[in-house]
C-alpha cells in the first residue's frame, strides 16, 4: 500500500450550489417521466482510499439506477449527484409503521488534494455501488531530462 504522507482528500469543499443545482436540472430534463424524490434526504455511505491505480471512491446507492447518477470533477473536486426514489409502496393510500430506508436527493463531495487523470477516470455502478476511480499522475520529479539545444 502507498505511504500516506499527506492528506489525499478532504471535505472541504467550498461552495459547490451552482454546480450542484445544474446537475440536478440535468437529472431532471434526462429522466421526465419520473416524479422526482423531491420530499426526502438520502446520504450514501461513502469510502474513499488509495490504491496503487489511484483514488477510488465508492459510494453505497442501492436501489439508484446509473440514469439517477451524476459524477463531475472540476478543479480537485470531485461531486457525486444523484436522485433515490422512494419504493416499496403498492398502489393506493399506505400506513407506514417503520421508515428507515432513505431516499430523495442527494450530494456527496470529496476534495481531492493529490495529482490525479480527471480525464481518464472512470464511474461504474454494479449491485448498488458505484465506483469511482481516479487514476495518479505518475510523479515525474527526479526524473532526468535531456533538452535538445538549437540554433535560432
Amino acid at each position: 500500500m502507498p505511504a500516506h504522507s499527506r492528506l489525499l482528500v478532504s471535505t472541504d469543499v467550498g461552495d459547490i450550489g451552482p454546480e450542484v443545482r445544474r446537475l440536478f436540472e440535468d437529472l431532471a430534463r434526462q429522466r421526465p417521466d419520473r416524479r422526482h424524490a423531491v420530499s426526502g434526504e438520502c446520504l450514501p455511505l461513502l469510502d474513499v482510499f488509495e490504491t496503487e491505480r489511484g483514488l477510488e471512491l465508492v459510494l453505497d446507492v442501492p436501489g439508484v439506477s446509473a440514469d439517477g447518477l451524476r459524477v463531475l470533477i472540476k478543479d480537485g473536486l470531485v461531486l457525486v449527484v444523484g436522485e433515490k426514489e422512494r419504493s416499496g409502496l403498492g398502489d393506493g393510500p399506505a400506513s407506514f409503521h417503520l421508515v428507515e430506508r432513505d431516499f430523495g436527493r442527494f450530494v456527496r463531495a470529496v476534495r481531492v488534494h493529490a495529482a490525479i487523470d480527471a480525464g481518464g477516470a472512470t464511474a461504474r455502478l454494479a449491485a448498488g455501488e458505484l465506483r469511482i476511480v481516479l487514476p495518479k499522475i505518475q510523479d515525474r520529479r527526479g526524473r532526468e531530462y535531456l533538452i535538445p539545444v538549437t540554433l535560432g
